[in-house]
């Protein structure tokens, strides 16, 4: 009796692993970040090494006429962690580091203009041409272009920032 009472449990609880999986999948989706630009910013897939020398100020125009306008969420946002394990592979104070020392040498006119949230980033990106930023992929609305980054958009396996 007591083996066919186990035997139960250990059904229902493969049962419920089964049945949850697709939520925890569907969850980890909406907790992946978008880079998201300015619509009329030229470009709609970059790959992560692309990504990544945008954010570190190594390329500073989208093209002769535009750009680049980095947008980054302040400290204590998830989307600016993820960013800076991603994309900058940076602690806190190594990223900021890193931009004092480039706008000491004269790399950069400026460090990344730094937004206090969500809608501030939406608000900004999309009166600016030549932004681009990072947001939960689920906030990112109509206004603002997604960008793939190694060919994937947020949810799709393989995508790299979450």
């Amino acid at each position: 009796m007591l083996r066919s009472i186990a035997q139960s449990a250990l059904l229902l609880l493969t049962v419920l692993v089964f049945a949850l999986q697709p939520a925890v999948a569907q969850k980890k989706a909406g907790e992946d970040v978008a880079v998201v630009v300015n619509p009329s910013t030229p470009v709609t897939e970059m790959s992560l090494a692309e990504v990544r020398k945008v954010f570190l100020g190594d390329r500073q125009y989208w093209n002769s006429s535009m750009p680049v306008v980095l947008l980054v969420r302040a400290p204590v946002a998830r989307e600016r962690e993820v960013v800076l394990r991603t994309i900058y592979q940076m602690g806190e104070s190594q990223f900021k580091q890193y931009w004092v020392a480039k706008i000491f040498r004269s790399e950069v006119v400026s460090a990344p203009k730094i937004v206090y949230s969500e809608d501030m980033t939406k608000e900004l990106l999309s009166a600016i041409p030549g932004g681009i930023a990072f947001l939960a992929a689920k906030d990112v609305g109509p206004e603002l272009r997604v960008v793939k980054v190694d060919g994937k958009l947020p949810g799709e396996p393989g995508y790299p920032l979450h």
